[in-house]
């Protein structure tokens, strides 16, 4: 019944560039500093590579879930513990479901939890020096009977994540997020989704969008 429900973003990483925006495995260290020099934020990859802006779509779905059970009042939505469905997961966010993609969403979970991020970015009104992976662990809870697929895995968020989400701090994304492929038409996306707000217009200059996206290119 969750299908529905609109997707969210944490406004953190909508404004810095976190995620690699490359589409093959991106070992290299990454650093982010904003003009004010206020926020700073260093990723250093795991041998699999730094989470990409696609493996992000694991964090939109447990966000949407999460925020949607908070305004329900549910208990279970005060805790960092997620289980949900992989094929609802992969249905949900424009993937198909073939052996394939099962594969690679259990990649995508490992590269969230290997990744490392040292940031002074502040969630929950807090502004500490933290390191951190996006996910602390995950399990498979289930499998099919018939064949190797993962049925239901078991998410737990890092506590900078989920404080972000607790205090409200995200945003609504467009129902066709998930239809954009190209990882700098998502990066783009979310710049102009942070800042745009509910003004009438917005600019911005090419060389600070260029430095916002992350792009190595």
């Amino acid at each position: 019944d969750l299908i529905d429900y609109a997707y969210k973003s944490d406004s953190a990483t909508m404004e810095a560039p976190i995620f690699s925006l490359s589409t093959t495995p991106d070992l290299t260290p990454w650093r982010w500093e904003s003009k004010d020099g206020r926020r700073r934020v260093d990723v250093i990859p795991s041998v699999l590579g730094r989470a990409t802006i696609h493996d992000k779509a694991v964090l939109i779905y447990v966000i949407r879930q999460m925020t949607e059970a908070l305004n329900r009042g549910r208990l279970d939505a005060i805790h960092r513990a997620v289980r949900f469905s992989t094929y609802d997961y992969l249905k949900a966010t424009n993937k198909k479901t073939s052996g394939k993609d099962y594969i690679a969403f259990e990649l995508a979970l490992r590269r969230l939890s290997g990744t490392r991020i040292f940031t002074n970015i502040e969630t929950g009104g807090k502004r500490i020096k933290t390191d951190f992976g996006f996910i602390d662990s995950f399990e498979i809870v289930e499998k099919s009977a018939i064949e190797e697929k993962m049925m239901a895995v078991r998410v737990v968020l890092s506590e900078w994540f989920f404080q972000a989400i607790q205090n409200y701090e995200v945003l609504t994304l467009h129902p066709d997020y998930f239809r954009l492929r190209k990882p700098t038409d998502r990066r783009i996306y979310e710049i102009a989704r942070k800042h745009f707000g509910r003004q009438a217009a917005w600019s911005i200059g090419f060389l600070v969008l260029y430095e916002k996206s992350g792009s190595r290119a």
